[in-house]
């Protein structure tokens, strides 16, 4: 059925319940497995607040330092466990850029055949200002898409 799934994890754990399911239906079925963690840019509104200045070099190298050993140690407790589930799996960091984007490309990048992800469950306020990844991939996707509700 399905050869190729994408799992997108951001390490939390709503995330960790998408990564369960995706490994136990790889396992059911076989398929490979690239475990994607997405990183943002720097906050432009933590730019922003020195309006008129710049933000130092050494502030950036620290935010992506940060981001990098985060995705790091995401990847590391997902890919431990995909080897748990007896799943082959690839783990995939892509810093600065924004998470539905880079799903989409990559999942078509790859040739996978169902992207697996959680909802992190937002409700009012919360969902207008962060959105929600899960219903832009689910609305742009041309794939399947198997969203666990957290």
């Amino acid at each position: 059925m399905y050869k190729h799934i994408l799992i997108t994890t951001d390490g939390s754990e709503n995330a960790g319940l998408g990564l369960e399911h995706g490994l136990t239906l790889a396992s059911c079925i076989g398929a490979a497995v690239t475990i994607l963690t997405v990183t943002p840019p720097f906050p432009i509104v933590a730019a922003a607040m020195g309006a008129g200045s710049y933000t130092p070099v050494a502030v950036l190298e620290g935010y992506d330092q940060a981001q990098r050993e985060t995705a790091e140690r995401i990847l590391e407790a997902a890919a431990e466990r995909a080897r748990h589930a007896g799943v082959s799996a690839t783990a995939l960091h892509v810093p600065d850029a924004t998470p539905a984007d880079t799903i989409l490309e990559r999942a078509e990048a790859l040739g996978c055949d169902l992207i697996s992800m959680a909802s992190h469950g937002r409700r009012g306020l919360k969902r207008m200002l962060l959105g929600s990844q899960a219903t832009e991939v689910v609305t742009r996707s041309a794939i399947p898409v198997l969203v666990v509700r957290a």
